[in-house]
């Protein structure tokens, strides 16, 4: 088991594939009540809203979908059908009981997905390019999957955006991979959350596959 409280400190503080398999199989079942609702986490509801006003449609990737939290928002927006990866066992089988997905896919984003090329004509993520979880060099195993004219939606926390260098990851992908890239910044959480993280701020990137 691991020795870390599970907490958005533990989660920014992760180092590894397995540590982050060991925390969230610890939190999976307390994250929605434990974490969501009492941080008044509202990242999902941005994410979720940015990709539908971009005009995305189905079939959708939530990548590192975790409990469900973007795909319930993709869902009540009439947005199908939604496919969950995450590297977290435990997290999955809790966005499962949602009702919400297609299919789960347990995977580590680091190693490519199990999935076929050009499967999904959107992709959404929503707290998972963040401090101690994916940086840039996934985000070609993502436009894999995605199909030409793909919408993507990816939220980033805006201190790991600026230490990681996605700034140059998207500039390159823009030369011939990627348009109408965007940027928009969203608070993480809302007017209820306290502690150190509470005013915290991510970026929305959005943009097509070429």
């Amino acid at each position: 088991m691991s020795k870390k409280t599970p907490d958005l400190h533990a989660a920014y503080s992760l180092k590894s594939p397995e540590e982050n398999k060991q925390l969230y199989a610890e939190w999976a079942g307390d994250y929605d009540e434990g974490f969501a609702a009492l941080e008044d986490y509202q990242l999902h509801h941005h994410t979720a809203r940015a990709f539908v006003g971009a005009g995305g449609q189905g079939p959708v990737l939530d990548v590192g979908a975790g409990t469900g939290l973007c795909g319930a928002i993709l869902a009540g927006l009439g947005v199908g059908p939604i496919d969950a990866t995450d590297i977290s066992a435990e997290m999955l089988d809790q966005a499962m009981r949602k009702d919400i997905y297609r299919d789960a896919i347990e995977a580590d984003l680091n190693h490519g997905l199990p999935v076929s090329r050009a499967s999904y004509a959107g992709v959404v993520s929503s707290g998972t390019f963040t401090h101690g979880h994916l940086g840039p060099e996934t985000l070609p195993a993502l436009l894999r999957v995605a199909r030409p004219g793909a919408q993507f939606a990816l939220s980033i926390n805006e201190k790991h955006f600026e230490a990681l260098g996605f700034a140059g990851a998207f500039r390159s992908l823009e030369v011939d991979q990627i348009s109408n890239l965007s940027f928009t910044e969203v608070r993480i959480y809302g007017e209820l959350a306290a502690g150190p993280n509470k005013d915290d701020v991510a970026l929305i990137a959005l943009f097509e596959k070429r």
